[in-house]
């Protein structure tokens, strides 16, 4: 029974080599990124609900974007606060913003894609480059370094969106890993012409490939997913291509209490229900593989079963994965959080195995 187990870890790190090396090598191990500028009329799009302090502190760092031609669109999706007077505020003193009031719909209530649709419909350019209203960029180059990855054929730019550092804060480094992770993985699967998800924070497409799906019909009631399940329905091989120069990135300020990190990656989790098959079958194996890794050890340890060869084993796992993270860290400006990965990979596990079994008994909440 325990040579069986054996057989069974090494076809599970087998398959943990396969994807780090095999898939996650592809954006380790790629050429730094030039930035080549190009002259296209972008819009800039920013839905808010709520937002009044994000607004009002982040617009301005958009708005003095060095980028010849573009506008930005604001989008206040029925905001209850002073989000709407800070926006007609910057629409005043900015010629080149844009105001959409969104007004409760009933067959949409509190729907962002609904609210997302109409901005987008509203924008006079071509090409859409969307953030958060929580978000801000992290050069002025930013439009420019996001705009440069689009060519005649790549009609969609996936942006890297991380989070701000928050000192001695475990939570904060957790949260941290956790989003280099889940970029490395839908960078290296762009690459590998699978591309799969993007993340709203920053992303960029042409106008007419959301027409060409018909905007968010096909998942309008579903509440989440205007990043990553229109990228997984529209994104395909030949259309899609990352940008992970310094000046792409966006800052996010992130959650402060576990628990409202925690549901917000039950709304993750719970969109990725609607992945296409063979991306949820990815995501399944790559998450089933990590937590098998664990455990088969464990068992094997435990009865001192050929513990020399399981060490060896786990010692080139890790060896590999921390090459891997630690190259993409890199490329991301986040080397400091790959020094705690072994313990925030646990960490990481078992929270996945929480969020799922609370996810099938409740439904997490959404927007606002």
């Amino acid at each position: 029974m325990l040579i069986l187990i054996l057989y069974f870890f090494i076809f599970i790190l087998a398959v943990q080599i396969f994807y780090y090396l095999g898939i996650f090598g592809k954006f380790a191990f790629a050429k730094i990124q030039k930035i080549i500028p190009k002259r296209i009329p972008i819009s800039v799009i920013v839905c808010a609900k709520n937002e009044e302090e994000n607004v009002a502190n982040f617009i301005p760092l958009l708005a003095e974007q060095n980028y010849l031609d573009f506008e930005i669109v604001l989008i206040d999706d029925a905001s209850s606060d002073a989000t709407l007077a800070v926006f007609e505020g910057f629409e005043k003193q900015y010629p080149n913003i844009r105001l959409v009031k969104v007004q409760n719909n009933e067959a949409f209530w509190g729907n962002k894609k609904y609210a997302l649709t109409l901005g987008i419909k509203a924008a006079k350019k071509e090409y859409l480059l969307f953030t958060d209203a929580d978000c801000y960029p992290t050069s002025k180059d930013w439009i420019t370094a996001m705009s440069s990855q689009f060519t005649m054929q790549k009609t969609i730019v996936l942006g890297y969106g991380k989070y701000e550092k928050i000192a001695n804060s475990f939570l904060n480094k957790i949260i941290r890993f956790e989003t280099l992770l889940t970029a490395i993985q839908y960078f290296s699967w762009a690459k590998t012409g699978h591309p799969y998800m993007g993340v709203g924070r920053n992303l960029a497409y042409k106008k007419e490939e959301f027409f060409n799906v018909n905007g968010f019909i096909d998942h309008m009631q579903i509440r989440s997913g205007d990043d990553d399940l229109f990228v997984n329905q529209a994104a395909n091989a030949r259309n899609t291509t990352i940008a992970f120069t310094p000046e792409s990135i966006t800052l996010s300020r992130p959650k402060k209490t576990y628990k409202d990190w925690l549901i917000q990656k039950r709304r993750h989790v719970a969109t990725a229900n609607y992945y296409k098959p063979f991306d949820k079958l990815q995501l399944g194996l790559f998450y089933c593989s990590q937590l098998l890794f664990i455990l088969l050890p464990i068992v094997l340890l435990s009865f001192q079963f050929q513990w020399i060869l399981v060490l060896s084993l786990i010692a080139l796992r890790y060896l590999v994965t921390w090459i891997v993270i630690g190259f993409s860290a890199g490329k991301l400006k986040e080397k400091d959080v790959v020094y705690w990965y072994p313990i925030i990979e646990l960490v990481l596990l078992f929270t996945q195995i929480n969020i799922f079994i609370t996810n099938t008994f409740s439904k997490p909440v959404h927007w606002k």
